[in-house]
């Protein structure tokens, strides 16, 4: 069993950053879990992928491109956490931002929330013109 905890929301201007932090907890989390993800949901809409990035081995990081360029994903294994930080936020970035963890494999990239194992409570994200 594990348990994912996002923090680091809020409330931001356009033009201005954030950054987003996950803690897994669980003893055997590292031992199954393939990749870490971020995710957002803005009302009326559906569930998008924003970033993953690989558990283990060699960093693979994969973004949506609305986040190519602004947002960054990153892993610290040793604390069991992943982060998103978020730079040049728009308005249309508002949304709730999920945490989700992985554990299949697949040969493809894990873009999709239905490849997510675990899920976080979610941290909300406003962005104000």
């Amino acid at each position: 069993q594990v348990q994912l905890v996002e923090s680091g929301g809020g409330l931001v201007q356009a033009g201005g950053s954030l950054r987003l932090s996950c803690a897994a907890v669980g003893r055997t989390f590292s031992s199954y879990v393939t990749a870490m993800g971020w995710f957002r949901q803005a009302p009326g809409k559906e569930r998008e992928f924003v970033a993953a990035i690989s558990w283990s081995g060699v960093t693979v990081s994969y973004y949506a491109a609305p986040a190519k360029g602004r947002f960054t994903i990153s892993r610290d294994n040793a604390k069991n956490m992943v982060y998103l930080q978020m730079n040049s936020l728009k308005p249309e970035d508002t949304a709730v931002y999920y945490c989700a963890a992985r554990s299949r494999t697949s040969g493809t990239p894990p873009l999709s929330p239905a490849e997510y194992d675990y899920w976080g409570q979610g941290t909300q994200v406003t962005v104000s013109s």
